[in-house]
């Protein structure tokens, strides 16, 4: 069984139509990427298959995986005020209760997404001091903490390397084959 499938989905912003009758399948070891012009759906798409954003039209089935979900980088997440380890660490967060620690696990967790992705020499520093390449990827560390909790884990990313430089987006699409294989 897939890990997401869709059938005829459609989602519609009021009477504007996004995404236009869509069935796909992903399953466990895909590398998939959705390629179109501005405008034309991909984010959409994407939210919709996560449940982030209503679909109009079609199914969406999942199979119990634990995504992680990397979205587009907004002027708000760069400024965030929190430590590369704390944002890293709020991966685990997904579907748990709410409170003021985390468990010993979910520390390590995160500190193996930090080390996988080299950013330990920078894991107290502050989140909205970085680069964005270095932005991108403790939130791509945190994809992976959120992700790895799962049986099925399943990584999404929406235009990763946008508004990186060409080396640095060399390294990310490195760091993500790396990852895949």
């Amino acid at each position: 069984m897939a890990l997401i499938s869709c059938s005829q989905l459609s989602v519609t912003y009021g009477s504007y139509l996004a995404v236009d009758n869509v069935s796909i399948e992903i399953n466990k070891g895909d590398y998939l990427c959705v390629v179109g012009a501005n405008g034309s759906g991909k984010s959409t798409l994407v939210k919709a298959l996560l449940g982030l954003v209503p679909f109009s039209q079609g199914s969406i089935t999942t199979k119990n995986c634990g995504v992680g979900y990397l979205p587009q980088q907004s002027v708000i997440q760069r400024d965030f005020p929190a430590s590369v380890l704390e944002v890293v660490k709020s991966g685990s967060v997904q579907g748990k209760k709410l409170g003021p620690f985390f468990t010993k696990a979910e520390t390590q967790c995160a500190w193996e997404q930090i080390e996988k992705l080299s950013l330990t020499n920078i894991a107290k520093k502050s989140f909205m001091d970085l680069s964005g390449g270095q932005q991108q990827r403790v939130l791509l560390a945190r994809a992976l903490c959120t992700a790895s909790q799962a049986e099925n884990p399943l990584l999404v990313l929406d235009e990763p390397v946008t508004g990186l430089d060409p080396l640095i987006t060399d390294e990310m699409y490195s760091i993500i084959r790396t990852l895949h294989a």
